[in-house]
């Protein structure tokens, strides 16, 4: 029902602004090789210069601002919150003169975990590219989208804040980075196929506080944040039917990134990636043959679609080979929005099964 009320509020507002827009959302896919001509490409390695880079590119055709954080409340109860903006292109061309002119749309995705209380929630706003509705900009840095927004304390990116929400849950958080930012892939190239790559950056670490209102109640937190970044004009390659991406903090001050394209012939990708950053800072890459990633446990949603909830985790450094699991807070973290995707808080667990840390997990292309 939540699925066909999203769609519903979809078309009226596809009413409302007109279709050359209807066209361009009713795309078959937003990350795919079907109609590129005139964008812009990730196919070089490039020096990042900021804070230009924290803003929009929109000579791409997709980009996204993408927050994770993983908090606890003043009694220990564990809750996670997710903050995506998705930036799409209607037209390689340049706004012109009219505000109103849909060159780009953006999408806001907001939901939190309550393990707790064993719910899920999440809502999201749509909106076209206009200063008075949603928009980004490097400096003083933001990203909003129709009231909801993530910006530079002071304008600066060194402390950000977010602010977003609904009736029933709200989230007003600040959050400082504890660490460089990690370029993927080659020197921040992230190659997902053969011509098809993305220009990613990661701040893997921060540090977090501020207040969650869930049904009216209050819970002050604190915890840790990871933020992604990155823009590309096709993501994934025939044959590739989605991804499995992994954002973990350990609590021994580490994390990983990792990610598996997965292909409909089961095959394994060559363009797996991932990157381990050590306690202070230094990151390596790691290329297919670095990390195994194999699924244990599913969930199966009222659709009948299963979602792979918890993990084993291999990953082969240069000291040695580390295992884990990796499960879900909440099996039902599945966003029910206009792209249904799973996107939920997990822990982390050695193989004694002792909580070690936690983080976000994201499965796209199941259903």
């Amino acid at each position: 029902m939540k699925r066909v009320e999203g769609r519903l509020a979809l078309v009226l507002l596809l009413l409302v602004v007109g279709p050359a827009w209807s066209a361009q959302l009713q795309l078959e896919s937003v990350l795919g090789e079907s109609g590129l001509e005139g964008f812009a490409r990730a196919e070089l390695v490039r020096p990042f210069v900021f804070p230009d880079d924290h803003g929009p590119h929109d000579r791409f055709r997709s980009e996204w601002w993408y927050l994770t954080v993983n908090l606890k409340n003043e009694r220990g109860e564990p809750f996670g919150a997710q903050f995506t903006v998705f930036r799409q292109a209607t037209t390689p061309e340049p706004a012109g003169p009219n505000p109103w002119t849909p060159a780009q749309i953006y999408l806001a995705h907001f939901a939190i975990t309550d393990v707790a209380r064993g719910r899920h929630r999440e809502s999201e706003r749509l909106a076209r590219g206009h200063p008075g509705l949603a928009g980004a900009r490097a400096e003083p840095f933001a990203v909003w989208v129709d009231g909801w927004s993530l910006a530079g304390v002071d304008g600066k990116f060194d402390a950000l804040r977010l602010v977003a929400g609904t009736g029933a849950m709200q989230a007003d958080l600040e959050l400082v980075p504890l660490k460089p930012l990690v370029l993927q892939g080659d020197r921040g190239l992230s190659a997902k196929g053969p011509g098809q790559a993305s220009y990613y950056y990661s701040q893997t670490r921060l540090a977090v506080t501020g207040e969650l209102v869930l049904d009216g109640v209050r819970h002050p937190v604190a915890g840790q944040g990871w933020f992604d970044r990155e823009w590309s004009t096709s993501l994934l390659s025939g044959g590739q039917a989605g991804w499995d991406w992994f954002g973990l903090q350990f609590d021994s001050g580490e994390e990983l990134m990792a990610f598996q394209l997965r292909r409909a012939d089961g095959a394994r990708d060559p363009y797996d990636q991932g990157a381990w950053v050590a306690i202070d800072g230094a990151s390596t890459a790691l290329p297919r043959d670095g990390f195994e990633l194999r699924p244990l446990r599913f969930w199966q949603d009222a659709d009948g679609v299963r979602w792979p909830v918890e993990w084993q985790v291999t990953v082969r450094l240069a000291e040695g080979e580390r295992s884990f699991r990796v499960v879900a807070e909440l099996d039902d973290q599945r966003m029910d929005t206009l792209l249904t995707y799973w996107e939920g808080l997990v822990r982390i667990e050695d193989d004694a099964g002792r909580r070690i840390g936690a983080g976000y997990m994201e499965l796209t292309g199941y259903e």
